[in-house]
């Protein structure tokens, strides 16, 4: 049994569905907006999202960009839109799987439990990591950081970032990258939202941008973590 969010704005569609996956033994949560399915997300993680494009308040393709940015729970598409386009656009921007309208329960049980099953078997398979930096000390399997022994208190993407620069101690990555791949939006022009999660990551680690000590900028490049001397 999964804990499925379900998105759909439809409420014939969203009630079919929701008794359908309902009566496979899943715990299923309906919304019927973007904004509703972010602070859902946000405040109790299910297992997987199920989201429609055709959303009243916000477009499917912007809601999982968004999503993105705050979790990396599966994300199934469900809509009738077909054209191979968006398809491989909205795969590009994070979406694990894709289902054309209209489709059976069964259908949809079956990509939910495959798309479960691949991203359990690769959490089997990983290793999970111990970045250590100088004194800074981050744990991806316990999703933990500390500094001189001291827990960092780090908001789930601030961890992410964290992890993904002490991963690779002393070597450049640039904006792109971490959009690509810790944000997982392949758009660029979405400086802001790096820079506001480096002003709080580098606050917690007790520096600054003009007085750095791990995390260090490199002007029109990216960005490096690094011992201090």
């Amino acid at each position: 049994m999964a804990t499925v969010l379900l998105v759909e704005d439809d409420h014939v569609v969203r009630g079919a569905m929701l008794r359908s996956l309902a009566d496979r033994g899943h715990a299923v949560h309906a919304v019927g907006t973007a904004l509703d399915a972010l602070r859902r997300v946000a405040s109790e993680t299910p297992d997987l999202v199920v989201l429609d494009l055709g959303l009243p308040d916000l477009d499917g393709s912007d809601a999982l960009r968004m999503l993105r940015g705050i979790t990396d729970v599966p994300i199934i598409i469900a809509t009738a839109r077909d054209d191979e386009q968006t398809v491989v656009k909205l795969l590009r921007a994070g979406a694990d799987d894709y289902m054309v309208k209209p489709f059976t329960g069964a259908h949809l049980d079956a990509r939910i439990t495959t798309v479960l099953r691949r991203v359990g078997r690769a959490s089997r398979t990983a290793q999970p990591a111990v970045h250590e930096v100088g004194e800074l000390r981050v744990d991806v399997g316990e999703r933990s950081a500390t500094l001189a022994d001291q827990q960092l208190a780090l908001t789930r993407k601030e961890f992410d970032l964290l992890a993904y620069l002490a991963a690779r101690p002393g070597r450049v990555v640039s904006r792109r990258e971490l959009l690509e791949e810790v944000w997982r939006q392949p758009s660029v022009g979405e400086d802001q939202t790096i820079d506001v999660h480096l002003y709080w990551l580098r606050r917690k680690l007790g520096e600054s941008a003009a007085k750095p000590r791990y995390l260090r900028t490199v002007r029109g490049v990216g960005f490096r973590l690094v011992a201090p001397d």
